[in-house]
């Protein structure tokens, strides 16, 4: 029964290995519960464990129970024939899934999309419009629900009516950041948000790296499009080497501190890629062959020879990294009262965005809206 497996869940620190400890020596949660104080020591179990599976809060459990009679959610075991099958190969599965919206998508083949939570405006685009043309091809998208590169990737996702997955840090009856709220609604209506944390249980720094291991648990492979050194992001790229999945990176800037941890994962053996073909690529074999999902819009881009010559002009001398604005002067030969002109009418038509510190960055063309 599915009370029995959210008794073990509730047990306090008895985390996802203890429990495969206990399905390992006993084969189910009912039989563990029915074992006796010397068969829970002998199968690994401290006394202080096995006093708190005694005490366990039946209240706690009644709340998870009428959360999954309301439409949409679901509880899902490891020993669940919906259980995602490329999830149950890690070493410490969740033991059970909560799921709020389609179920069956967890089946679906998948990337894991990370990065920044604040990223340069061109690194959430790539992450938009990775997620818009993997989604085109059949793929599941997958990210954290955080801000940033997360973000993008969902809306890329959805934007491509795509199918994507966002795994939380905390009880599904809570979302992380509240900020995205609406977000987490869209993707209830076109895939599912996924927990393995009990209803109630709020945001802690310690749940973030079990959160992401969930992610490219799911995935044949992880995406990382900006990351610093030290990120979750890349917590969730080693994750998935140890899980024996593909990593993939975009490279940058040498000057972008978000690019350093894309290029620290190239050292350690990630496979750099400029566009979704190279993922599709080293995934053959792995996925269906490639056939885009029907009803995708791709957008037409906006060539350059569709600007005065000026602008066009001046977004050569931008090229694609961070530049400043007495920088741009300095090249182009323009005046500071030109230059400021021609940024403000290409800001506002999608082609330049403004950073902080004074700089600005030219954006990959795309249709504006």
């Amino acid at each position: 029964m599915t009370s029995d497996w959210l008794r073990l869940l509730h047990v306090e620190g008895l985390g996802p290995a203890r429990f495969q400890q206990l399905l390992d020596a006993f084969g189910s949660p009912v039989s563990a519960l029915h074992a006796s104080d010397t068969e829970l020591r002998a199968s690994g179990l401290s006394q202080e464990l096995i006093h708190r599976l005694h005490a366990v809060d039946e209240e706690r459990i009644q709340k998870d129970l009428e959360w999954a009679d309301q439409p949409q959610h679901h509880l899902i075991t490891l020993q669940d024939e919906k259980y995602p099958a490329l999830l149950r190969l890690i070493d410490t599965p969740p033991p059970l899934l909560y799921v709020t919206g389609d179920c069956d998508v967890l089946a679906h083949p998948g990337i894991g999309i990370v990065g920044s939570r604040n990223p340069t405006p061109a690194g959430r685009e790539i992450a938009q419009d990775f997620a818009q043309e993997l989604t085109r091809f059949g793929l599941c998208i997958t990210s954290g629900l955080a801000m940033g590169i997360d973000t993008a990737a969902h809306q890329g996702a959805l934007r491509a009516n795509g199918v994507t997955i966002a795994v939380a840090a905390t009880g599904l009856d809570r979302i992380y950041p509240s900020r995205n709220r609406a977000l987490a609604h869209e993707i209830v209506e076109q895939g599912a948000l996924i927990s393995e944390f009990p209803i109630g249980t709020e945001a802690l720094a310690g749940h973030f790296p079990r959160r992401n291991r969930i992610i490219s648990g799911l995935s044949l492979g992880t995406l990382v499009v900006e990351a610093a050194l030290r990120s979750g992001s890349l917590i969730t790229a080693h994750q998935a080497m140890e899980q024996g999945r593909e990593v993939f990176a975009i490279p940058g800037s040498i000057h972008n501190p978000l690019a350093r941890g894309c290029h620290q994962l190239l050292r350690e053996g990630a496979k750099l890629v400029e566009s979704a073909a190279d993922i599709l690529e080293e995934l053959a074999g792995k996925i269906a062959p490639p056939s885009p999902r029907e009803g995708g819009h791709k957008p037409e881009p906006i060539m350059i020879d569709d600007l005065p010559a000026d602008h066009a002009g001046l977004l050569e001398k931008m090229g694609y990294d961070p530049i400043s604005i007495d920088r741009l002067i300095q090249l182009s030969g323009l005046t500071a009262e030109e230059v400021s002109s021609m940024l403000l009418i290409m800001e506002l038509e999608g082609r330049v965005a403004t950073l902080s510190g004074g700089f600005y960055q030219r954006l990959k063309p795309r249709d504006i809206e």
